[in-house]
């Protein structure tokens, strides 16, 4: 008989006469082979010292299989020892890291720490700090002992509960231990100063007021830094009522809100290494969140982003579109004519329409609703109304004709529907363009036939300028300078303090018209065969040209729009609204529904989800965006104005 038929048959009448024993002895096929062999020539027993450790590495391997055998159930192995198969076929005991041979011996199992990058250790430490803000603190401690890594400087953990509680003098004898990790040796005196500031503070709102001058002399003053704001502060002492306290320092009051902003000022004078910022992870997934938002050409939104709000397992999309204007939601015809220009005002509250039927119409917006719906006329207006502006607190608003001989301008207070006033210098004149000088008190005017007023809202010019063809007027936000472009190509800048002029920006061909986004920085031109242009006003270059409008030489205007102004949208002579992100010259979108030349469009400032378009076609439209309830077949709500 061969060894290892002779092995084999012993092993297994060994383990058959346990099991009726109750009892289990393992061993290895060695110790068997060994035990089995007296004669010359055979395997030699292993050391004595080997096979003591070898059975008490058994022991407690043998007393759960013997257990296993009184109960008669071998399967049951598995549920006892707590173990996986591993891929050669033994077994891995999770409990303790031992694994389990098929051949019933305790492998011992040993693993290295891994060496962890410094990226791996930073992820490591944001989710431990992460899951201890969140309550899971066994969890993190877990994490940390297994990486090896450290989720803060233990004693800057004890600064950090020190100065939650309001441990002062702890907080501020464990500063001093802190010295030797600082960024700067320097950064001692300014911790020491917030922390005796707040300190300071919360003593004289509890209205312990001795307390808080031995803390002001005896241990702010001593720092000699921060001069000025030790005088602030001791004038704080005269203050009794608590809510008087907290506006005249800007502080938020004794409790964790100031104490969390305390730490926060603290941590920037400490390395990341050693004292990590609060909510470092959430805030690095809100930035990313912010920047996916950036990159999105559809949205629409000035709300800051919330992690909450968003799946963090796929990338940002604006698929909806939910905040952008892609479809028609109202279709306004109370006019009976070409409506040749409109205006949302600075509010957003109300949108204005001028016609070629000598109307003016001040429509009311919903806020919440977005609903557009009709308030009033104003009527009387000779050569039509080309042209309309808004007053900066939205009670008046300007209208004036077209360039075919118009010569008056129309103020109308826009609550009432009361004529204020209506100015006509010159029968001679043309004035086909207007708008409110910077500071909100007077308005300029001017035409193609060289007149360039300012007025009063009496209508007495106070300034005219000679000679100057005006096409389309703006202001900047500086409260002096009015922009005008001209018959020459041009736009010029007309100082109004200091009566000077320059160019700002010079075209080959016709400005037709051109409008200014709300810091004054950029400005949106419709060229003359050309298209769309936007120019840098400040650095005067010409930024982008963009694509898909038609522009011959009807007078179009374009507008900037979207909660950061980071879209562009312009009538067309094809009927289309042409809407573009300002980073890119392609249109993004192509709005579709009137019949005629698309003359004006208006981006409503204070909803950027609502934009308006006139058109030839006697129609306004309000464009808003889609439900998730509606389909691409029932997306035009028609309104009627009845009540006009």
């Amino acid at each position: 008989m061969c060894l290892t038929t002779y092995l084999g048959k012993n092993f297994w009448i060994l383990v058959n006469s346990s099991f009726r024993r109750g009892t289990y002895p393992v061993y290895s096929c060695k110790r068997l082979a060994s035990s089995s062999e007296s004669e010359p020539g055979g395997l030699s027993p292993p050391p004595r010292k080997r096979q003591k450790q070898s059975m008490q590495s058994h022991s407690s391997v043998s007393s759960k299989l013997g257990a296993t055998a009184e109960n008669g159930a071998l399967t049951s192995l598995k549920e006892i020892s707590s173990s996986s198969k591993s891929s050669n076929g033994d077994q891995f005991n999770s409990a303790n890291g031992d694994y389990l041979g098929l051949n019933g011996r305790v492998h011992k199992t040993t693993f290295s720490k891994r060496q962890l990058s410094k990226t791996d250790e930073e992820i490591i430490r944001l989710i431990g700090q992460h899951l201890c803000s969140i309550g899971f603190q066994k969890a993190s401690e877990a994490l940390i002992s297994e990486s090896g890594c450290k989720l803060e400087h233990a004693t800057v953990s004890k600064f950090r509960e020190q100065i939650m509680d309001g441990q002062w003098s702890k907080a501020e004898h464990t500063l001093v231990e802190m010295k030797p990790i600082l960024k700067h040796q320097r950064h001692l005196q300014k911790m020491k100063f917030l922390l005796m500031e707040q300190k300071f503070l919360e003593l004289v709102e509890d209205g312990k007021l001795l307390d808080a001058l031995h803390c002001l002399r005896n241990q702010i003053t001593p720092l000699r830094i921060y001069i000025n704001k030790v005088h602030q502060l001791s004038g704080f002492l005269m203050i009794s009522n608590p809510q008087e306290l907290h506006r005249s320092a800007n502080w938020d009051g004794k409790g964790l809100k100031s104490r969390s902003k305390l730490l926060e000022k603290l941590q920037g004078y400490l390395p990341m290494s050693v004292m990590m910022p609060p909510n470092r992870l959430e805030t690095l997934l809100t930035q990313a969140v912010e920047y996916q938002q950036s990159k999105c050409i559809f949205h629409n939104s000035s709300e800051p982003p919330k992690i909450t709000s968003y799946s963090l397992l796929m990338d940002h999309t604006c698929l909806a579109r939910r905040n952008f204007p892609a479809v028609t939601k109202q279709i306004l015809n109370n006019h009976c004519d070409e409506v040749w220009f409109c205006k949302f005002s600075q509010n957003g509250k109300m949108l204005a329409t001028g016609s070629k039927d000598s109307t003016v119409i001040i429509w009311d917006v919903d806020p919440v609703t977005h609903r557009v719906t009709y308030a009033r006329s104003l009527s009387g207006h000779t050569y039509g109304v080309g042209y309309l502006s808004w007053s900066h607190d939205d009670k008046f608003i300007l209208a004036c004709g077209t360039e075919e001989g118009s010569g008056e301008i129309w103020l109308w207070n826009a609550k009432t529907g009361e004529l204020v006033n209506k100015m006509n210098n010159s029968s001679d004149d043309s004035l086909s363009a207007c708008c409110w000088a910077p500071d909100g008190k007077k308005y300029v005017t001017g035409g193609t036939k060289g007149q360039f007023y300012q007025c009063d809202l009496n209508g007495n010019v106070l300034q005219s300028w000679d000679g100057v063809r005006v096409q389309c007027l703006g202001h900047l936000p500086d409260n002096k300078t009015v922009l005008a472009s001209d018959t020459q190509h041009r736009i010029r800048a007309y100082n109004l303090e200091d009566q000077t002029d320059h160019d700002v920006l010079k075209e080959d061909n016709p400005i037709m018209s051109f409008g200014l986004s709300s810091d004054g920085r950029l400005a949106v031109l419709n060229v003359a065969t050309q298209g769309v242009h936007v120019w840098d006003v400040d650095d005067q270059i010409l930024i982008r040209k963009y694509q898909g409008a038609v522009q011959g030489f009807y007078t179009i205007f374009a507008t900037f729009g979207g909660s950061c102004e980071q879209y562009v949208a312009s009538g067309s002579e094809d009927n289309q609204v042409y809407i573009w992100h300002r980073s890119r010259e392609n249109p993004i979108e192509t709005l579709t529904g009137h019949t005629k030349t698309v003359n004006c469009v208006s981006w409503s400032r204070a909803v950027p989800s609502i934009l308006a378009s006139v058109s030839d076609d006697g129609t306004v439209r309000i464009w808003g965006p889609q439900d998730s309830s509606e389909s691409d077949s029932d997306d035009e709500d028609t309104s009627y104005g009845s009540d006009l």
